[in-house]
């Protein structure tokens, strides 16, 4: 038994004034065929040695009893659909009406009642599936007003792109867990947000930054960084391509959340550019990673891209590399380009 407080008041178990305890301790009951154990809340009177529970304590015991049954069946607890629904911004009776369940099902649900397991593999896809959301908002928007519709909308959006870079992110980690090879990832595993912000660094001191150069001060950067400190900044493994050195899911990294990339069509040909987000601050790079790229942005900032492609081809970390393959990172030390310390 665990004492959470201890309050004076009228004991209903004794009717006497006295220092009335609020205990914990844990339970267990039958509820539809299973046993499950569960944290109660009693008031305890220690002059009849006994336990009595206020209208509330029966509520708050009968739900923990009702979740613990939920999560031994593998269904969603109260406060998960409570967390599902408030994702979405969205009210108890909204949410019942938007799905065409009874106005009070999920009050209900997050409060009192175990829902079947129709309606929870429908809140947990909807948990992850904004976009479903969307598409059952558009459905049934002619039950909304339009301020509220718009609110909804607005809310689902941004829990579908924040739920789009994660699994961006994710796929992009997933794919970089093949590299093991040290020297290919430059002694460090990737860092996402890293190479957000390494982009969004380069954009903040290069008026106008392209792709392919982009590409050339990412990888220069990690390259002088691994030569003057033995490890890269980013953990971006690179490639040998034709226009030289390339970060692998290079047009991932660049969706990723936090970049701000503008894309144009010449000539039929896709252009990207970039720039900085606004009020942009270093927050994760290291001032010994800022210095580095400050040495490299300052010595590539005017070159044309043309004379920075080839500079590149003539690196011999470059040249040793196969076709399309990692670039070793244990030729750093023969960097012929010199970046001098401002």
């Amino acid at each position: 038994m665990e004492i959470l407080k201890s309050e004076k008041k009228l004991c209903h178990n004794c009717m006497q004034v006295h220092d009335v305890k609020i205990v914990r301790q844990e339970e267990s009951e039958w509820f539809k065929g299973e046993e499950v154990s569960f944290p109660s809340v009693f008031e305890y009177c220690s002059n009849v040695d006994g336990f009595i529970e206020t209208e509330e304590m029966i509520r708050t015991n009968n739900l923990a009893m009702k979740d613990a049954y939920r999560k031994k069946v593998g269904l969603l607890t109260s406060d998960e659909i409570i967390s599902i629904r408030k994702q979405y911004g969205i009210s108890q009776k909204g949410f019942s009406e938007l799905l065409n369940w009874g106005r009070t099902t999920i009050t209900r649900y997050e409060n009192h009642q175990v829902q079947d397991s129709a309606h929870d593999a429908i809140l947990r896809k909807l948990a992850k599936d904004p976009k479903w959301f969307i598409e059952i908002l558009e459905k049934e928007k002619h039950k909304l007003e339009e301020k509220t519709y718009l609110k909804y909308l607005e809310k689902a959006r941004k829990v579908y792109s924040k739920m789009g870079n994660q699994y961006l992110t994710a796929s992009i980690e997933a794919y970089y867990a093949r590299f093991q090879d040290q020297e290919i990832k430059g002694c460090v595993e990737l860092d996402t947000e890293k190479v957000v912000e390494m982009i969004n660094y380069s954009a903040s001191r290069i008026r106008y930054l392209h792709k392919v150069k982009l590409m050339k001060l990412l990888w220069y950067s990690d390259m002088l960084h691994y030569k003057t400190h033995g490890k890269s900044i980013s953990g971006l493994v690179y490639s040998a391509l034709p226009m030289g050195p390339v970060p692998e899911k290079h047009d991932c990294l660049i969706e990723l959340e936090g970049v701000h990339c503008n894309q144009d069509s010449n000539n039929g040909k896709m252009r990207y550019s970039f720039r900085a987000a606004p009020g942009f601050k270093p927050a994760i790079l290291q001032s010994s990673e800022m210095e580095i790229m400050d040495r490299v942005i300052a010595r590539l900032r005017s070159m044309p891209t043309n004379e920075l492609i080839n500079r590149s081809h003539g690196e011999s970390a470059y040249i040793k590399a196969k076709a399309s393959s990692p670039i070793s990172f244990g030729e750093a030390e023969n960097l012929s380009m010199d970046f001098p310390v401002p």
